[in-house]
């Protein structure tokens, strides 16, 4: 896992950083400057966007992954020209049809909630810049360069939002102006994206069908749907929460999704380069070292991601005293999805293994399914339990989802993610999170989230360590922490 390590690391700096950003967006400027209504406004504005991207980029992101290694010399080239034009043709007629109807399309997202109304077109602008972003970095990503990629992907579009969120502060930007100006920072992330990656390698654009067109659009076709799928289980709840109650409340539901969020870093990380390496293996049938990446990517990323949860699930309550009294109605937001958060980390590769193989199509029927549930969920629990209710919802809808896909690796694969040492590290996260939950200190929040955070963390880290419930995890900490004790005296 030496290019996984290296790569992966320097993706987890840039995502955290992202996040950091994202952070100070989400529970300073946001919560401070913004109005609930309209912070609900832009969350409801990105997760429309976030579920068309999907359908925009023709679900080439993924395909080019996949069929890349199994090209060479022109064929590669003509393979990623076709990438590239491919979802022009699915595109300009879409778009044609939404200009038809368009009016009938505002009625229905601004029908709950009016304010949404003169902000629809942003929609679809978005989503364009998100899908060619998403293929801009697959194209680098099939070059097994992932670094600069993640920081667009995790920083840069936070930092943009910063910088608006910061001249919206000082009355430099009017709410109208400012949400223009984050449609701009996608589109100038896309273009810096795309940039890079023709740099990696040029296209050479020929109008040039491959052999394998058939196979190439079947599974175009199937990864949209699961994209879709994947994205509605992420991405609906905020939807239907837009649409169901007042918009104020995606403002709520936005800063305790963000807060859980932080646990979904790690697999972030990994992923930019695990997926391709996934393909790899696949595509050359290596299965013994396919099962030891499957294991060690889950211990690894359950171990990592189990130490933000505790810290997350500890201090939640001390950092809500710090916001707004009104956003305290995300708390059970923030446990459930921070649990449900955890348990995808769990899977480790999983995703990829799945999308890679010739047994997506079971995954797909899956998903199918479990979007009709989760719809069905929210559309039960969100009039009754409002953020709750879709807290809810998506809770169930991504464990059973997730457990799913584990179920299919093992029937199609005789590999599973779990070593005992999955069952050790799941007792030490109940016992110290049930310890550590219920102990807080009467000091000023800030300080007593600080102090809580450095005895949890040392207690953690020390039995992680000691029980060497990762290998990656202990190189890393010798590597980085311990580096002086390895020194000859």
């Amino acid at each position: 896992m030496g290019i996984v390590a290296s790569q992966s690391f320097k993706n987890l700096i840039t995502t955290y950083l992202g996040f950091g950003i994202g952070a100070l967006n989400t529970l300073v400027l946001y919560v401070h400057f913004f109005k609930d209504e309209y912070y609900g406004l832009v969350g409801f504005l990105l997760s429309a966007a976030t579920l068309a991207m999907p359908f925009v980029a023709l679900g080439v992101q993924n395909t080019m992954i996949k069929f890349y290694s199994s090209y060479s010399g022109r064929k590669q080239d003509d393979f990623l020209s076709f990438m590239l034009v491919m979802p022009m043709a699915v595109l300009i007629p879409i778009s044609i049809g939404v200009s038809i109807f368009y009016d009938q399309l505002v009625d229905f997202l601004a029908s709950k909630n009016e304010i949404v109304r003169p902000y629809v077109f942003l929609i679809g602008i978005i989503a364009f810049a998100m899908a060619y972003f998403e293929i801009s970095y697959a194209w680098s990503k099939t070059q097994l360069q992932s670094v600069f990629g993640n920081m667009m992907n995790e920083v840069f579009h936070r930092l943009g939002i910063m910088i608006l969120l910061i001249l919206f502060a000082f009355k430099l930007l009017t709410t109208e102006g400012f949400l223009y100006g984050v449609a701009v920072v996608y589109l100038l992330r896309m273009v810096i994206m795309m940039s890079y990656a023709f740099k990696l390698r040029r296209p050479r654009l020929r109008i040039s069908i491959p052999q394998e067109w058939s196979s190439i659009l079947k599974y175009s076709a199937l990864i949209i749907i699961a994209g879709s799928i994947a994205v509605m289980i992420l991405e609906i709840d905020m939807f239907m929460l837009g649409k169901l109650v007042p918009i104020e409340n995606v403002a709520y539901y936005s800063v305790g999704i963000y807060i859980a969020a932080v646990i979904a870093v790690p697999a972030r990380a990994m992923h930019q380069i695990i997926y391709p390496l996934t393909a790899n293996y696949l595509n050359e049938r290596r299965f013994i070292e396919l099962k030891d990446l499957y294991k060690k990517s889950s211990i690894t990323l359950y171990a990592i991601s189990g130490l933000i949860f505790l810290l997350i699930i500890c201090n939640i309550q001390s950092l809500y005293l710090l916001l707004d009294p009104a956003y305290s109605k995300g708390l059970y937001v923030v446990l459930l999805i921070s649990l449900a958060k955890l348990v995808d980390n769990l899977m480790g590769n999983n995703n990829a293994i799945l999308y890679n193989s010739d047994y997506y199509r079971l995954v797909l029927v899956l998903g199918v399914i479990l979007v009709v549930v989760a719809v069905s969920l929210n559309l039960i629990f969100i009039p009754k339990l409002g953020i709750n209710g879709a807290a809810i919802a998506t809770f169930m809808a991504s464990v059973v989802y997730a457990f799913s896909k584990i179920v299919v690796v093992f029937k199609k694969f005789k590999m599973h993610p779990f070593t005992k040492e999955t069952l050790f590290l799941t007792s030490i996260l109940g016992a110290l999170g049930l310890g550590f939950f219920f102990w807080d200190f009467e000091w000023h929040p800030i300080v007593s989230i600080g102090v809580k955070s450095i005895i949890l963390s040392l207690a953690y880290l020390i039995i992680v360590y000691k029980l060497n419930i990762s290998n990656e995890i202990n190189n890393w900490l010798n590597l980085y922490l311990l580096r002086r004790k390895s020194r000859p005296e």
